[in-house]
């Protein structure tokens, strides 16, 4: 388990600051597998799991529903026939936290069956 995967998210509101170019440049190498996207003006961590069928796309989906649900932090899924699009941003905030890579590497763990 990495140690950003350890972390806990806190608990964010409208004033929370999004992620600093700076804090960015630490995070990102810790999920290197994840790109940062704009997606309707937001920046969202994203990435593209793929599967053998379609019921294993829909096992990891449930699988990283649950760690969402856990953290009170949720994803957007995207489940297709042999692959998952996992989108992670801060809602409240319309863009990227620290919470939204601790979900990602979270999110890695699962996908290399570590959960």
């Amino acid at each position: 388990m990495t140690e950003l995967a350890r972390q806990a998210c806190e608990a964010c509101r409208r004033d929370s600051p999004r992620v600093t170019p700076e804090e960015m440049e630490t995070l990102k190498p810790q999920v290197p597998e994840w790109t940062v996207a704009e997606r309707e003006g937001e920046l969202r961590l994203e990435r593209l799991f793929e599967f053998p069928d379609f019921a294993q796309a829909l096992a990891f989906t449930n699988q990283v529903g649950a760690i969402a649900e856990e953290q009170d932090h949720h994803p957007a899924l995207l489940t297709e026939w042999g692959r998952v699009t996992v989108s992670w941003w801060t809602h409240t905030i319309r863009g990227l936290h620290r919470n939204d890579f601790v979900m990602a590497a979270r999110t890695d763990q699962v996908a290399s069956g570590e959960r």
